[in-house]
């Protein structure tokens, strides 16, 4: 079967968010235009990596081109998305790995996000390689969102992405754990629960 790919040359929008109540949060990445919305789930952790990464090759990119770029330094507060996911969230599929690059002719950053490949953790040589030939073939790979941003829209997408995981429960003072609002095992206190 062909790969899908769900492609957006120039997104109305694209942002990370939530769905959920704290500690009880799923993330998704949310492409939307040409009167289509594609969203893709992911982990926390996933989210936190990737808006960081792109922050980091944006200022490469300044950097390499002596600030002669359409990359602003900071994200632009007139791109400022604050509003909700575009309801209704439908997973199109979960997101294993993920790539970044910046297309120097088209000044756009280039992200893919495919979908999870799963292996069973007692497979054979043979279906590790398979399953890594499976990741590698564009024709016949999982699903991929691909999308192109400006340098300010790739900026104020890592901003919210950012501001949506910090916005999640408080951590710990101690051990950096989140908080659960019925109270916390902390290991740094041998196990004794700390109020939230």
């Amino acid at each position: 079967m062909p790969r899908q790919v769900f492609f957006y040359e120039q997104p109305d929008r694209f942002v990370a968010g939530t769905v959920g109540e704290p500690g009880q949060r799923i993330f998704f990445l949310q492409a939307t235009g040409a009167g289509r919305t594609t969203s893709v789930a992911l982990e926390k952790t996933q989210v936190a990596a990737l808006a960081e990464r792109i922050d980091e090759l944006l200022d490469e990119v300044v950097r390499r081109t002596g600030g002669s770029t359409v990359v602003p330094a900071v994200a632009p507060g007139e791109l400022a998305d604050t509003a909700p996911l575009d309801s209704p969230v439908e997973e199109e599929f979960r997101v294993g790995t993920m790539a970044l690059a910046w297309d120097s002719t088209q000044e756009r950053m280039v992200l893919e996000a495919q979908a999870l490949v799963e292996v069973e953790p007692d497979a054979d040589d043979a279906t590790l390689e398979a399953a890594e030939e499976l990741r590698e073939d564009d024709e016949n790979g999982p699903p991929l969102l691909r999308v192109h941003l400006t340098g300010a829209q790739a900026r104020s997408f890592a901003k919210r992405a950012l501001d949506v995981v910090s916005a999640g429960r408080p951590p710990c003072p101690l051990c950096s754990l989140p908080l659960d609002p019925e109270g916390h095992v902390c290991p740094r206190q041998n196990g004794y629960r700390r109020g939230a």
